[in-house]
């Protein structure tokens, strides 16, 4: 038997709201599926399941707020018999029988329809009932795609959706306080170094100009992708970046999942992870990473996005700000952070040229690295970014 528990999604998280059950005792799932829905301070997150089996028993009722690390609910993660499923059927009344999609308290008159968080989060600050809706994903899962179309034919105004958002402020409140205890341990506890280089991304972007110039549109990649991809690489040179600190000892990850700070509209940010960013094509993260930013804003994340990120990428070039110095993501021993481009004047072979050039900062955890190891890793970005068709 395995146990599902109530998962952490960052430092700043100690306790969840169990909103709905995707399954119900005697379904089989397997590593990956979505099998609840948390509502936490980042918003309404979709939790998979991490092993393969038949679901013994729900302990937990939508609506109920637990610690992190309470058992939700008891996996079978042996094949079941006929004699077994007729076992887990008949539970008694400390199991959730049934696959509770979700509270009453929160439905907005869905009855048993599948729809995703973002999906339901939007039909409820438009008030539209999604059960007049019909859904296109999976099993008739009802998508934020089907919603916006259904308020285009309903006219739904903006006045009239912000009338009806509730509890936007405080979620926006809980998300600060939240941060904010991440933030104060995270200097209580991690022995911050910081280090800082300017890069040249005059060849970078020249590059970058080229290659989208033959792709459509919505297919161009932003710079902001060459940075990401260039910050996974140098993690290969330097992996004790790529690590976390846990229980007095330094984890180095075998993936490079970056985290990417992204700001949510109501206030507050959230880092959700970009998997194996080292091995994925510009194309294909530019690709993610829409998606992720999308979904973040939209309250869709899944809880692997925002537990499993072993480095923290932050960007504040659209702020208009030069340079960041961020504070460390518990247990990441490593965060980088880039300012703006900024054109300036430098000496290149002997002569002044304008170029285009970037701040790059690394905040880095001293019991896991050093200044020298620091400093190899800035300069293995520097390199990568000189060379972007290698990316």
């Amino acid at each position: 038997m395995a146990e599902f528990r109530m998962p952490s999604l960052g430092a700043d998280m100690t306790a969840g709201t169990l909103i709905g059950w995707m399954k119900g005792v005697g379904e089989r799932v397997s590593r990956g599926d979505i099998i609840a829905e948390v509502d936490t301070d980042k918003g309404v997150i979709e939790v998979e399941v991490f092993t393969d089996g038949v679901i013994d028993k729900l302990l937990i009722e939508p609506g109920s707020k637990v610690p992190v690390g309470t058992v939700l609910a008891i996996i079978d993660e042996e094949s079941p018999t006929d004699e077994d499923k007729q076992s887990s059927n008949s539970q008694g009344t400390s199991a959730v029988s049934e696959p509770t999609r979700l509270p009453r308290e929160r439905a907005v008159s869905t009855g048993r329809r599948l729809a995703s968080p973002a999906a339901r989060k939007l039909a409820e600050s438009l008030g539209i009932d999604l059960t007049k809706i019909e859904g296109t994903g999976p099993k008739g899962r009802i998508q934020l795609g089907d919603v916006q179309s259904a308020a285009k034919i309903l006219n739904a105004t903006s006045s009239e959706a912000v009338a009806r958002i509730d509890s936007k402020t405080d979620r926006s409140a809980r998300m600060r306080a939240a941060i904010a205890s991440a933030m104060t341990r995270s200097k209580r506890e991690i022995p911050h170094y910081y280090l800082h280089t300017t890069i040249d991304l005059t060849r970078a972007l020249e590059w970058l100009d080229a290659e989208n110039t033959g792709r459509a549109i919505k297919d161009r990649i932003l710079y902001n992708v060459l940075l990401i991809k260039a910050v996974a690489i140098a993690l290969r040179d330097v992996p004790e970046l790529n690590g976390s600190w846990e229980d007095g000892r330094l984890n180095i990850n075998e993936s490079v999942n970056i985290g990417v700070a992204i700001s949510v509209r109501q206030g507050g940010l959230a880092a959700p992870a970009l998997f194996e960013a080292d091995k994925k094509s510009l194309g294909q993260l530019m690709l993610e990473l829409r998606d992720l930013v999308e979904r973040t804003r939209a309250s869709a994340l899944r809880s692997s996005e925002l537990s499993e990120p072993t480095i923290t990428v932050t960007s504040l070039g659209d702020q208009n700000v030069e340079t960041v110095f961020g504070v460390i993501y518990p247990p990441q021993v490593a965060l980088v952070g880039f300012g703006k481009i900024i054109e300036r004047p430098m000496i290149v072979d002997g002569t002044v040229q304008p170029r285009q050039l970037i701040n790059a900062t690394l905040s880095a955890d001293h019991r896991a690295s050093d200044g020298h190891r620091g400093g190899s890793f800035l300069s293995a970005i520097v390199r990568v970014l000189q060379e972007p068709e290698k990316l």
